[in-house]
């Protein structure tokens, strides 16, 4: 059973962290809504609590939605949004927030708004050589603040994923593409993106408007939902 917990009173609201991460990311976004909604967060298979999910992003986002209560606003960061995606996909939701997230995190032919797959071929190689050193590069990618970057380490350090989650999330990020899947979604759909972000680039918010989707775009690198600015 996956690592989950349920605080606040309201509409549901369940959020989904990112690669390597674990929901103690959002301790902040639910100190500040937890008046506003009921939140439910989960920490990803084989990070932070929960144990390991063998399979692809299907049999991820499978166990995920066990604890996701009817009628829930699904909010995604990052992997989180990728499969949030997916998940939306799946099942009916009543709005879908994607935050610094992309359906397709990786470039290809007709698509540059992710990143080069050699770079995450590179980055699934160091991580076998030395994965300490690869997240602290990884979490180096996130945010310009050295305060912040020390916090976010601390936090995977206290709760490290298994090495079999972090290869199962790489090759779910490069082998997943669900912009067809994403445009099939009916419901409100919004995206938070960061001016800054060296991961996700704000441009994107192009073909988001154009997959009829609302977009934002906040002063911040890959993590837009620790600023202030930042409103659900």
């Amino acid at each position: 059973m996956l690592w989950h917990r349920t605080i606040g009173k309201g509409q549901n609201l369940v959020l989904l962290h990112g690669w390597a991460f674990n929901s103690d990311i959002f301790i902040e976004l639910v100190d500040k809504y937890k008046n506003d909604y009921c939140i439910t967060v989960i920490d990803l298979p084989g990070h932070g609590r929960s144990p390991d999910v063998e399979g692809d992003i299907e049999d991820w986002c499978n166990e995920i939605i066990r604890f996701i209560p009817k009628k829930s606003i699904l909010l995604g960061w990052s992997l989180g949004g990728l499969l949030s995606i997916f998940i939306a996909h799946q099942i009916k939701l009543k709005e879908l927030i994607l935050v610094a997230a992309s359906p397709c995190l990786v470039n290809n032919d007709n698509w540059d708004f992710g990143i080069r797959r050699e770079v995450f071929d590179q980055f699934a190689e160091n991580l076998k050589v030395d994965s300490t050193k690869a997240l602290k590069r990884f979490v180096s990618l996130q945010s310009k603040n050295k305060s912040q970057i020390q916090e976010l380490h601390h936090s995977i350090q206290k709760y490290p994923a298994s090495h079999s989650a972090l290869n199962d999330g790489i090759e779910i990020i490069t082998q997943s593409d669900l912009r067809a899947e994403f445009r099939d979604i009916n419901i409100p759909k919004k995206c938070i993106l960061g001016k800054l972000d060296t991961l996700v680039p704000a441009k994107i918010q192009h073909w988001y408007s154009d997959a009829e989707t609302k977009t934002q775009v906040l002063k911040s690198g890959h993590l837009p939902f620790l600023e202030n600015s930042f409103y659900i």
